[in-house]
């Protein structure tokens, strides 16, 4: 029985393994998501490259495109309600004894999004301080550039 704890052990700690399931899950998750929705449209050309000589012109006024909110708070809501959505769904086939090991398999035997750089690891993980709930993040204020006159 032992055996075959350490050869799970070895498997799932293989950085190939781990690198190949982050990318997986980042395309089935994220990727192919409301982002898509969000990533469709027109994006603006830059002389400069740094889109400092571009300027959204609304019926409020202009911003400049470095300070423009990509997407708005119900947008933004949307995103995160699939992507935690489909993050549950393949968590649940990842855990399923059957779908989950398939799944490791695959990975294990090949890249399934090899079109996709690898990741990395940051030189030092960042900890999180006492009292700070390592999961999730601290609260983002929303703030307006240009809005629209109170009625």
């Amino acid at each position: 029985m032992e055996d075959a704890k350490d050869s799970v052990r070895a498997f799932i700690t293989e950085p190939a393994l781990q690198q190949r399931l982050a990318k997986y899950l980042v395309h089935e998750c994220f990727r192919n998501s409301e982002l898509e929705k969000l990533h469709a449209g027109v994006v603006p050309d830059s002389k400069t490259g740094d889109y400092s000589d571009v300027i959204v012109k609304t019926p409020f006024g202009e911003i400049p495109w470095r300070e423009l909110s990509r997407f708005d708070d119900a947008e933004m809501k949307r995103l995160m309600t699939d992507v935690v959505n489909r993050t549950y769904l393949f968590i649940h086939r990842l855990f399923d004894e059957e779908m989950g090991g398939e799944l490791l398999l695959r990975l294990g035997a090949r890249d399934l999004v090899p079109q996709w750089e690898n990741p990395t690891l940051p030189a030092k993980p960042a900890h999180p301080k006492e009292g700070e709930n390592p999961v999730v993040p601290p609260k983002r204020s929303s703030r307006r550039l240009v809005s629209k006159p109170a009625e």
